[in-house]
């Protein structure tokens, strides 16, 4: 494994650095996963004092996620606001398009906040991987100017890990986490208490060692999407009663282990047919 120094000295990473020079200052919304976390330790190693992090609250967002955004900007060591934004009106009923009207609210909250921040940009963490999946809300993005330092270098998901890891942060190995109206079928209403109940889930399972997790909710239905290298562990007896036990305390009633592993967006398949 080549040294953090040399990994680091590759031309994609200082293509990185250039390119968030060139920006001036920026604010960066950070949600406290791999990709927002990388582009947030290079804009502050290219900017310094010239960058800010911004992390939206919401009723979607899993509550430790808020809690490692906390520690992560504070290890990278620079100033960072949370922003408690309610469930917008325009997406209760989650909408197949919910993340591009989520991210018009939020974009719109987030450059205001920049603008007082005296941030020339507002940035995110979309990188080239995220062309390959269906993303409405990248629509918003180049509605209202957001810069995509990590897609704009032409860095992906593994570039990104390397990069982190060899910056020693915490996140490197970090699976992705998409907010939770995620995990619920488009054009249903969207209750708090089925998005606690998925949040706990998943926490219980990553409690019980389990990576890559998604708990898709269909009301007192848990349909468990996992890695199929881990199926065979989970369908162990022992770990199967600890898995139903601790998602019936969750307040599911019947709890499944989806057969096609863990996909990014499987309720977007009936979008994109």
């Amino acid at each position: 494994m080549p040294e953090p120094s040399e990994t680091l000295a590759e031309p994609a990473y200082q293509r990185l650095l250039a390119l968030l020079r060139e920006l001036r200052s920026v604010a960066v919304a950070c949600s406290g996963g791999l990709d927002s976390g990388l582009l947030l330790a290079a804009a502050h190693e290219a900017l310094g004092e010239r960058v800010v992090a911004l992390t939206a609250v919401t009723p979607y967002m899993a509550s430790w996620e808020i809690a490692e955004a906390r520690e992560l900007t504070t290890l990278i060591g620079v100033r960072h606001r949370l922003l408690e934004l309610p469930m917008p009106v325009a997406i209760v009923n989650n909408p197949p398009d919910r993340c591009y009207r989520c991210k018009r609210e939020l974009f719109a909250r987030l450059k205001t906040i920049a603008a007082e921040e005296g941030c020339v940009w507002l940035a995110d963490g979309t990188n080239r991987d995220d062309l390959d999946d269906y993303r409405p809300g990248m629509r918003a993005l180049a509605e209202f100017g957001v810069r995509s330092p990590l897609l704009e270098a032409g860095l992906g998901k593994a570039e990104i890990r390397r990069y982190a890891r060899a910056l020693n942060l915490p996140v490197w190995n970090k699976p992705a986490f998409a907010c939770l109206l995620t995990r619920l079928p488009h054009d249903t209403a969207v209750r708090p208490e089925l998005l606690r109940r998925v949040e706990a889930a998943e926490r219980a399972l990553l409690t019980l060692g389990f990576g890559r997790v998604r708990v898709r909710c269909h009301d007192d239905l848990a349909r468990i999407e996992l890695d199929r290298a881990e199926h065979v562990r989970l369908l162990d007896e022992a770990i199967a009663e600890q898995v139903v036990a601790a998602l019936r305390e969750c307040g599911f009633r019947h709890i499944t282990l989806d057969l096609q592993g863990y996909r990014m967006g499987s309720f977007n398949v009936t979008v994109t047919e």
